[in-house]
């Protein structure tokens, strides 16, 4: 920002920028606005408040929560609007300044792989959680991939866009992310509404039923202890099936067949969530479509314990809820500060998105991942 003359801020005024109206923070004398960033946040805004006014440059640097990449200081770059006045009234830096070598020593040109330790995408270049929010250019992503133009729904352009299945895998797990929280089009008509699902959903739809499915099985068992256990079951169940259809089916990807048909499928069923990982109703999975996946799994349950129908009801419920978990669990992956263990999941599944799609599918859990030799090796636990 050569050239650009920016105010100076007293201590005081940069603290009293500490609600999600307004939001300040500083690296040394620099103070940025970063009240835009708060929704994008891949931690939510209730972690950027925490910081609200204050400065950032031990929490941008702090491993236990994660190391922050570039980007971050790209943001930040974007989002300076002064400097704080030094004792004697003035400003302690440039308009130009470091908007990140304050933090760190980092500079935003640093290549992601350098050898400076980072783990990155050789494709991709992705590095952390960061790189799933920065902001897309519209215009500029549309011209230099030639893929699909965000300002317009994106149903059609794939149905019609003529891709080859190598073009479209590569493009679709380069992760972009929607201007203004918003969700991106895809139908662009009646459809659209369907292909939303508010997080909240998921336990309003699908509790119920299975309350009441348990409620029925209940009076075939003498034990309450019994039908638990099989209820757990259930839940155990579910996770092995978790993983296998997060492997097997949605990242299908190279056995899929190289025409329209398939990359359309793919596309609405996981390949948008690859494509816009950060849009808060596509994360959960609509009940039109829970039930197309759901019912044969009910006739499933019913053909292997044939014999019992209340065991094959409770297993089926136990299923479903290990479901109603899975999918609350992802949401909040994408966009809530979590406690430790959780913290722990999180960067786990987000380096599924910025680091390697062909690795880490488990989301509840990692048990399969180690089980069947397909854990994210970079992704080490924290100490």
């Amino acid at each position: 920002m050569p050239g650009r003359t920016l105010p100076t801020f007293t201590t005081a005024e940069v603290k009293s920028h500490n609600t999600a109206k307004s939001c300040y923070v500083t690296i040394g004398r620099n103070v940025y606005d970063v009240t835009d960033f708060l929704d994008s946040h891949p931690g939510g805004s209730d972690l950027v408040l925490e910081y609200a006014g204050k400065d950032i440059a031990d929490i941008l640097k702090d491993e236990a929560s994660h190391t922050h990449s570039e980007t971050a200081y790209e943001v930040l770059d974007e989002s300076l609007v002064g400097f704080l006045a030094s004792s004697n009234g003035t400003a302690n830096g440039t308009a130009n300044g470091q908007a990140n070598g304050a933090a760190n020593g980092k500079s935003t040109g640093v290549d992601h792989a350098n050898g400076n330790g980072v783990s990155a995408h050789p494709r991709t270049g992705m590095s952390c959680e960061e790189d799933l929010s920065k902001e897309t250019d519209f215009s500029d992503d549309y011209k230099k991939h030639k893929f699909l133009d965000l300002n317009k729904p994106l149903f059609l352009q794939v149905w019609n866009g003529g891709f080859s299945k190598e073009f479209y895998l590569d493009q679709v797990h380069r992760p972009r992310h929607y201007k203004g929280g918003e969700s991106a089009p895809l139908f662009g008509n009646f459809l659209e509404p369907l292909s939303k699902t508010p997080w909240w959903v998921i336990p309003i739809a699908w509790g119920p039923p299975v309350a009441y499915g348990l409620h029925l099985a209940n009076e075939g068992f003498s034990s309450t202890f019994v039908q638990f256990a099989l209820f757990c079951l259930g839940v155990f169940i579910w996770t092995l099936l978790e993983y296998a259809l997060h492997r097997f089916l949605f990242h299908l990807d190279y056995y899929l067949p190289d025409n329209r048909v398939g990359i359309t499928l793919h596309f609405l069923l996981h390949g948008i969530h690859h494509y816009l990982p950060m849009d808060k109703y596509r994360l959960v999975m609509p009940p039109t479509l829970f039930v197309v996946l759901a019912a044969p799994f009910w006739k499933l349950a019913h053909t292997l314990f044939w014999w019992d129908w209340s065991i094959a009801t409770t297993i089926y419920c136990g299923g479903i809820f290990g479901y109603i978990c899975y999918d609350l669990t992802h949401y909040f992956l994408h966009h809530q500060n979590l406690p430790l263990w959780y913290k722990e999941l999180k960067k786990y599944h987000l380096a599924h998105h910025f680091l390697d799609y062909e690795l880490g599918f488990g989301v509840t859990s990692r048990f399969w991942d180690d089980i069947f030799g397909t854990e994210l090796p970079s992704v080490v636990k924290t100490k």
